[in-house]
C-alpha cells in the first residue's frame, strides 16, 4: 500500500526552542569534527537502502569500496541498509576503515553492522557538510531521492566553487542513462547547465576505473596519511577494550552472507 501523505507542516512562531535548538546543532557540530579528526583520506559512496543483497549493485558496491579500501582511503557511508550496507562491507573487507554516518529518521535507521565508526546526526544538514569536508570523492550507486539529493548537491557546490573540485563518479550506467540523457537533451540543449558542466561526472561500470579516477585527481593517501589513521584505530580499540566493548573491526574475513557479490 503507498505511505500516506502526512498532513502540511505548521510553522509555529519563533521561540525559545529555537535558542536551544541552536545549542544543539553546535554540539551536533563540535561531536562530529571531534570524532572525524583523525579519520584521514575518504571516499563518499552513497546508494539506495532498499536494494537487496541479491541485486547486482550490492555486488558492485561491495567490489568498488573494497578497492577503494585496499587504496587505503576510508570508505564513509550513510550507515543503513541496502547498498550502504554493501560499501561498508566491502571497505571492512580491505585495509581502509568503514564509516557510517547515520541518521534519525521518522521510520527507524538500523545501523548496519560493518562499520568501524559510527556517527548519529539528527541533522541532515550537519550530516551533509560532513560528507563534504571529509571525502576527497563522491561515488553515487544507484539510488532515490536521497541519493541524487547528495549527486546535484556535490554537483552545484564545485559548479559554483564552493568546495574545490572533486571527482564525482556514478556507477551503473544502465540505471544513470535516463537522467545523463535529460540533463544533456534538456537542461544543457536549454543552457540550464553549461555543457562542459557535464565534464563534472564520470560513469562507469568498473570498480578500477573509480579507484583509478581517484587517484589521477586527488592522489592516493600517503605513508603519513595512513600512519595517523593506524594511530587513530589503535586510539579506539584502546578505548573500546577500556569499556569492555571489542575492538570494532572483526577478525572474520568474510562473514558469507547471502547475495553478498564481490565476495
Amino acid at each position: 500500500m503507498p505511505r500516506p501523505i502526512p498532513p502540511f507542516r505548521r510553522f509555529p512562531e519563533s521561540d525559545a526552542r529555537d535558542v536551544w535548538r541552536i545549542f544543539r546543532i553546535m554540539a551536533e557540530f563540535v561531536e562530529a569534527i571531534e570524532e572525524l579528526r583523525h579519520l584521514g583520506p575518504a571516499v563518499a559512496v552513497f546508494g539506495s537502502s532498499r536494494l537487496a543483497r541479491s541485486h547486482p549493485y550490492y555486488g558492485m558496491a561491495v567490489a568498488v569500496a573494497e578497492k577503494l579500501s585496499d587504496a587505503g582511503f576510508s570508505v564513509i557511508t550513510g550507515g543503513g541498509p541496502g547498498l550502504m550496507e554493501a560499501a561498508n562491507k566491502g571497505a571492512r573487507k580491505g585495509t581502509g576503515r568503514s564509516v557510517g554516518f547515520n541518521i534519525a529518521l521518522p521510520t527507524e535507521q538500523v545501523p548496519n553492522r560493518f562499520q568501524d565508526l559510527s556517527l548519529d546526526f539528527r541533522y541532515f544538514f550537519i550530516r551533509k557538510f560532513m560528507f563534504v569536508r571529509h571525502a576527497r570523492a563522491f561515488v553515487i550507486m544507484p539510488g532515490g531521492f536521497g541519493t541524487l539529493d547528495e549527486l546535484f548537491e556535490a554537483l552545484t557546490l564545485i559548479q559554483t566553487e564552493k568546495t574545490p573540485p572533486f571527482p564525482v563518479v556514478l556507477m551503473g550506467k544502465r540505471y544513470w542513462r535516463g537522467l545523463l540523457d535529460w540533463l544533456v537533451g534538456t537542461l544543457a540543449a536549454e543552457n540550464a547547465i553549461a555543457p562542459e558542466d557535464m565534464g563534472l561526472i564520470t560513469v562507469t561500470d568498473d570498480p578500477d576505473e573509480v579507484v583509478e579516477v581517484v587517484k589521477t585527481k586527488v592522489g592516493l593517501p600517503t605513508p603519513e596519511d595512513l600512519a595517523r589513521r593506524a594511530r587513530a584505530r589503535a586510539r579506539a580499540d584502546k578505548r573500546d577494550r577500556r569499556s569492555g566493548e571489542a575492538p570494532a573491526r572483526p577478525a572474520p574475513r568474510d562473514d558469507g552472507d547471502a547475495g553478498g557479490g564481490g565476495s
